[in-house]
């Protein structure tokens, strides 16, 4: 399973850029990936994407960069030699539309799995299990990647964000929900909750 982070210029792969991938194999965590290019010619960005990863409109634009398109070439790359090419994270269809828009810009080729696994439904599941109630906010799920760090017994993501500390958060809490394991040596001294 691929652990996969991405980092955009905006909300809107249609309209909007890759800026920084990163990823983790889980069957093997050692095996990591991360790469940041500079936005495709044309495409647009949005301040608050770059208050949240601390980015830019310099560094996004910038020529010595690698382009999205390389970025993207390497990441499918990397990820066809992990065994199984599923995708993961926390709200990873957003991760997932951004790859495969990429690729199609660079007229490559699109093997990644389509269906993914994705943390905000493994810790809306877990919660359940244990006969506690979900948060909700507005009417909706408040399990963002802070609130499903903070109840595996993780601080929150720093900031700013970073795709490849993204991915690395997403592949700690899939061990901790599916398996109730520790993962990777980062997160090794914070306990898991339920196991206290």
């Amino acid at each position: 399973m691929i652990v996969v982070d991405v980092e955009a210029s905006g909300v809107n792969y249609e309209k909007h850029s890759i800026i920084s991938i990163g990823g983790l194999d889980l069957a093997n965590p050692e095996n990591r990936f991360y790469g940041e290019c500079r936005i495709w010619d044309g495409a647009d960005f949005m301040e608050e994407a770059l208050e949240v990863n601390g980015m830019t409109e310099a560094e996004i634009k910038d020529p010595n960069k690698k382009t999205e398109g390389e970025v993207v070439r390497e990441f499918l790359e990397w990820g066809m030699k992990v065994k199984d090419h599923m995708l993961a994270g926390q709200n990873v269809s957003f991760d997932r539309d951004f790859l495969k828009a990429a690729a199609l810009r660079e007229h490559l080729n699109w093997e990644l799995a389509h269906r993914t696994i994705d943390t905000h439904t493994l810790a809306w599941m877990h919660i359940v299990k244990r006969g506690l109630t979900p948060p909700i906010e507005k009417q909706r799920s408040a399990l963002n990647l802070d609130a499903v760090l903070n109840y595996c017994g993780i601080p929150n993501e720093p900031e700013p964000h970073n795709a490849l500390t993204g991915a690395l958060s997403h592949a700690e809490v899939i061990s901790r929900l599916l398996y109730d394991k520790k993962l990777l040596p980062e997160f090794d001294k914070y306990e898991m909750p339920w196991k206290e």
